[in-house]
């Protein structure tokens, strides 16, 4: 058990990995980097974004290695609470998922559609809570191509409101970049297959009418 009288240290947080939860700080005069998990913080209310001052217990984990522990900010920068959601991700899962269940009302879209999105959603969602849970606890991650997958195939709402929401991998410019692809793909896909054409093309293998 840590003796309570230990003194407290001071330095920066100068590298952070918001999805891992990970990252090390600096301390002031010098000397090695101090590993800190945001486990380690002493207020869940806001997460660090990098370049913060804190101050801090000093621990050893099962290797030896220092290991910062009751970290709370004291820079005039520290950052705010997070947002609990991203109101335009949300908009535009929602969004569509609302125009799809219309066009399933109007008869213009067959109900199994609406269905496979949702069910795919569902999957996505969970399966991004895993990946963030597995993040945290350095557990083995879901392969990132296994999300995109699930995007492509229609779960890219609820990975929407799964970035929003977990906040995850939301900050990762090239996963984002391939996600959106992936969106458009399979937006382009489903108007082509709800042309007459494409539903004579593909309806037989999909089941539909």
């Amino acid at each position: 058990m840590r003796n309570r009288k230990a003194p407290r240290y001071q330095g920066r947080i100068t590298s952070w990995k918001d999805e891992e939860g990970f990252g090390f700080i600096t301390p002031n005069g010098g000397g090695p980097t101090v590993f800190v998990h945001i486990k380690s913080f002493a207020s869940r209310q806001a997460r660090p974004a990098g370049n913060e001052i804190v101050t801090y217990h000093v621990s050893t984990n099962a290797a030896g290695k220092p290991r910062a522990e009751d970290v709370a900010f004291v820079s005039a920068r520290a950052p705010q609470a997070v947002p609990a959601t991203q109101p335009a991700r949300f908009s535009i899962a929602l969004g569509f998922m609302g125009l799809l269940g219309l066009c399933v009302v109007l008869d213009k879209v067959p109900g199994r559609i609406f269905a496979a999105y949702l069910v795919m959603s569902v999957i996505a969602f969970l399966t991004y809570s895993a990946d963030k849970a597995a993040a945290r606890n350095n557990e083995r991650r879901v392969p990132e191509r296994k999300l995109q997958l699930l995007a492509l195939a229609g779960g890219w709402p609820g990975a929407l409101m799964a970035q929003g929401i977990l906040r995850h991998k939301w900050k990762k410019k090239a996963f984002m970049d391939v996600f959106w692809g992936t969106v458009v793909v399979n937006c382009v896909a489903l108007g082509a297959l709800l042309t007459p054409a494409g539903r004579e093309l593909f309806g037989p293998l999909l089941g539909l009418p």
